[in-house]
């Protein structure tokens, strides 16, 4: 199944409109394009739900969220609701500040996303389960499982827990992804990637959680693959390794 839908975005090369982390830009503009899509990141509110209308799937990532952003933020994804595209929302260090907390109150109010993607940390807040967390990190310890279970049925959508082993739920069904490497959380902007590669692979014709786990399947594949690679001496070296291997089908990151 991953490999389909892997080479289905390919074939497809879809359009995803990105209102994301400042930070991470540039890395996940090339992430996506090694992987086979096409980005765009226009966050003025002003053309915010006119580029989702043109999209075929909306990341919203609060990483380095300011107060003008909210607008476009909701605007992009009420016109993806609208059109019937994915929506993928990232509520990245949501437990840090209640400034951050509003925000994604506000805009799960306005739009329904197609998935909620992020560390145990940060899921957790959102449905309300105590959690330790330092500054956008999660690094506490509990149940993966219930975090999924309780983010996908109080917002009616699929829920992806990422960690050291990453956790899926659509309410009925829970399902898990062990691929990986620990040189992913010492790097920025990998998770941030990981959520634009997931709404890629949502638009294709699969199921919302085959989509996802096939994402993060595959992510986990290329991280593995890099790490093993002879000139990979350190996070400094990782990184065009990885955007390399994004690349690659997953018959090759299988077998290398």
């Amino acid at each position: 199944m991953t490999s389909t839908i892997i080479h289905e975005v390919r074939q497809n090369k879809p359009l995803i409109h990105h209102l994301t982390n400042q930070v991470v830009m540039n890395f996940t503009a090339n992430g996506l394009l090694s992987f086979g899509g096409v980005p765009i990141m226009a966050k003025a509110a002003e053309e915010a739900g006119e580029m989702a209308s043109n999209a075929d799937g909306v990341l919203i990532n609060i990483g380095t969220i300011m107060g003008n952003d909210l607008e476009a933020m909701i605007e992009a994804g009420k016109a993806a609701n609208n059109k019937g595209i994915p929506v993928v929302l990232d509520p990245v260090g949501v437990g840090a500040t209640s400034f951050r907390k509003e925000a994604i109150r506000q805009i799960l109010k306005e739009i329904t996303p197609t998935v909620i993607k992020g560390n145990a940390g940060e899921m957790a807040r959102l449905v309300d389960i105590p959690w330790e967390i330092k500054g956008v990190d999660s690094v506490g310890k509990g149940n993966h499982d219930e975090i999924a279970r309780k983010v996908a049925e109080t917002y009616e959508t699929v829920a992806l827990v990422t960690g050291e082993t990453d956790v899926m739920s659509d309410r009925n069904e829970m399902v898990y992804n062990r691929t990986g490497s620990a040189m992913l959380s010492n790097v920025t902007g990998t998770g941030c990637l990981l959520g634009s590669i997931l709404t890629a692979c949502l638009t294709t014709r699969h199921s919302t959680l085959d989509s996802s786990l096939a994402a993060a399947a595959f992510y986990g594949m290329a991280a593995e693959y890099t790490e093993k690679q002879d000139g990979v001496m350190g996070t400094g070296t990782f990184i065009p390794v990885f955007l390399d291997a994004l690349s690659f089908s997953p018959e090759k990151l299988e077998g290398g």
